[in-house]
């Protein structure tokens, strides 16, 4: 399974990108499973998710808790709880 990894604001600052291509292992199954997996890519990503208080995700655009199985999602997204800019 190949996903899209989105990062915004912060998330793409600490991480040193704004979109990535990964193929997660099988067992990364929820969005936590994946979160997990994804510390272990780089010390950027540790430092990015190290305080997952601080981070939302979406699956496909919607708004998910980090509990949700990933399935067949396509894109998967992390920013701030709070966002801005100018629509």
């Amino acid at each position: 399974m190949s996903l899209t990894v989105l990062y915004f604001a912060w998330v793409k600052e600490k991480v040193g990108t704004g979109e990535e291509q990964l193929s997660p292992p099988d067992n990364a199954k929820t969005v936590s499973d994946f979160i997990d997996w994804l510390e272990t890519q780089s010390p950027a990503h540790a430092s990015a998710f190290s305080d997952r208080n601080q981070i939302r995700v979406a699956l496909d655009q919607l708004h998910v808790p980090f509990e949700t199985d990933i399935g067949d999602a396509k894109e998967i997204a992390f920013f701030p709880p709070v966002t801005g800019g100018a629509w």
